[in-house]
């Protein structure tokens, strides 16, 4: 691939700008100036340098975020600070996007890429990628409404039943759950639904891929074997 190629790809700006990039010796492979935009590059396991910082050249990028409270899923944010502004420019320039949406005030696990077809695996209303949620309520949850989950409730102007699976009771205020589909506010609606309320709602897992280590707001580059998991127990509609 083209040297000014491979800089446009990987989100550094427009081709012109990454050809002035190139021409400035701003870039560096091997440790070498490459000052020619139409040098043919092997990008096969590429590292390459741009103002002294290394990178590693990715034909699409996936992205794990420990989403904290107060940030919206959206580029124009406009009640709260965006998730996108946790990201470097470079990633931004590469149009990654959230893989589903989590509400200002739940945290936890959020996928992003800019990957269309990876998105649209784990997002499209056929497939039913299981998310386990940690939930605080507001009281004390009994054996009716885990019971009442399990078996599946009705939530106002959707349709069909509502169950969720591998109910956990940590504490009096404190449940696992994890839910098969993604209408709009369901873990919330469904413990509204049982006669509770959801005061504090965190995602811990998607598929089989559970949250990494990472603080509030801080993201890490997803490695093949975890973006494997997070697509792992889709289940399809027939």
């Amino acid at each position: 691939m083209l040297l000014e190629k491979i800089l446009q790809s990987q989100g550094f700006g427009s081709r012109k700008y990454c050809q002035q990039l190139i021409k400035n010796g701003s870039v560096l492979i091997d440790h070498q100036v490459c000052d020619n935009p139409k040098q043919n590059i092997n990008t096969d396991q590429l590292v390459f340098q741009v103002f002294g910082e290394e990178y590693q050249y990715r034909e699409h990028v996936y992205l794990v975020l420990n989403k904290p409270q107060g940030y919206e899923c959206s580029h124009q944010a406009t009640h709260h600070k965006s998730v996108f502004s946790l990201f470097p420019e470079i990633l931004i320039h590469r149009g990654i996007q959230c893989v589903g949406r989590l509400d200002q005030d739940t945290t936890g696990l959020l996928l992003l890429t800019d990957d269309g077809q990876f998105l649209q695996a784990l997002t499209h209303p056929r497939k039913h990628v299981p998310k386990v949620y940690h939930v605080t309520t507001a009281d004390p949850v009994s054996s009716e409404q885990i019971q009442a989950l399990q078996q599946g409730v009705e939530l106002r102007n959707e349709k069909g039943i509502y169950a969720a699976t591998d109910v956990k009771l940590f504490s009096e205020y404190q449940l696992s759950m994890t839910i098969h589909q993604g209408v709009y506010h369901q873990v919330k609606r469904m413990l509204a639904a049982v006669g509770n309320r959801v005061e504090a709602l965190h995602r811990h897992q998607v598929g089989r891929l559970e949250l990494p280590d990472l603080q509030a707001g801080q993201w890490c580059y997803l490695s093949a074997e975890q973006k494997l998991l997070s697509q792992n127990m889709a289940i399809e509609d027939k």
